[in-house]
């Protein structure tokens, strides 16, 4: 099994997360971008400000890989105004994936109006592009029921309002890797969460993010049925080694 076409490398802090200059942040960017194009992973995950870097620099490189980029991060509480001038902004700039985050707290409070509406019209503006979108539901913030609920919602969207041949372009995603959780606690892609959202989210695929630490668990994840896996640690999963990175 090639591991690596099922990796999404990730690095999605700022500066001040990294505890590094603007400047210095941008080289780990460029670094992340660089060895993600030499170990041919599927695709790098960035923060939108860097999508155009990436684009330049993996077309002087011939390669393949794929751009991500994050849509209302980490909290996705934006309203659909702000949500749709970032998604088109990063497309402009060349991203491949769009990464939405779900308001996932509107959904807690009861307000699926609001979020039926935003799956609909990000996803309508991400495949009129022809682009990758993924809805991040956040797990840790949600209880089992809502991680059911909120999967089953974002297919029923899906399936309603657009054709088949779509479904293998909208994905689920656990989480953002940066959900803050109580006495350390998992904060993001767990074996329990991830069944449920397999076994509501379906058709649509699954993308396991964070807490995906070692080879051993990236492919228990694949064998279980997720089509991608975010990671922060994209090399020393594929190399078959353990990690502590947390996203």
């Amino acid at each position: 099994m090639n591991v690596k076409q099922y990796l999404d490398a990730t690095y999605l802090k700022t500066a001040s997360q990294a505890g590094l200059s603007e400047a210095e942040n941008l080289v780990v960017v460029k670094e992340a971008i660089a060895e993600a194009i030499a170990e041919s992973f599927k695709l790098i995950m960035i923060r939108p400000e860097y999508v155009a870097l990436a684009k330049e620099l993996i077309t002087k490189a011939n390669s393949a890989l794929l751009i991500g980029t994050v849509i209302d991060f980490p909290e996705g509480k934006s309203n659909l105004e702000t949500k749709i001038k970032e998604a088109n902004e990063a497309i402009e700039n060349g991203a491949d994936d769009l990464d939405f985050v779900c308001n996932y707290e509107a959904f807690k409070n009861g307000d699926t109006t609001l979020v039926k509406e935003e799956i609909l019209i990000g996803t309508q503006i991400g495949l009129a592009h022809n682009k990758t979108v993924k809805w991040i539901i956040e797990v840790a913030a949600l209880s089992d029921k809502e991680i059911i609920q909120l999967s089953a919602l974002i297919k029923n969207v899906v399936m309603s309002n657009f054709k088949e041949e779509n479904y293998s372009a909208v994905f689920v995603k656990s989480s953002t890797g940066f959900f803050k959780k109580k006495d350390n606690l998992p904060n993001g892609a767990t074996i329990p969460a991830i069944i449920m959202m397999l076994e509501n989210a379906s058709p649509l695929p699954v993308k396991a993010a964070g807490g995906v630490r070692s080879y051993d668990e990236a492919i228990e994840m694949i064998r279980l049925g997720v089509k991608r896996i975010g990671t922060s640690a994209a090399k020393a999963i594929a190399n078959g080694e353990n990690t502590s990175n947390q996203y």
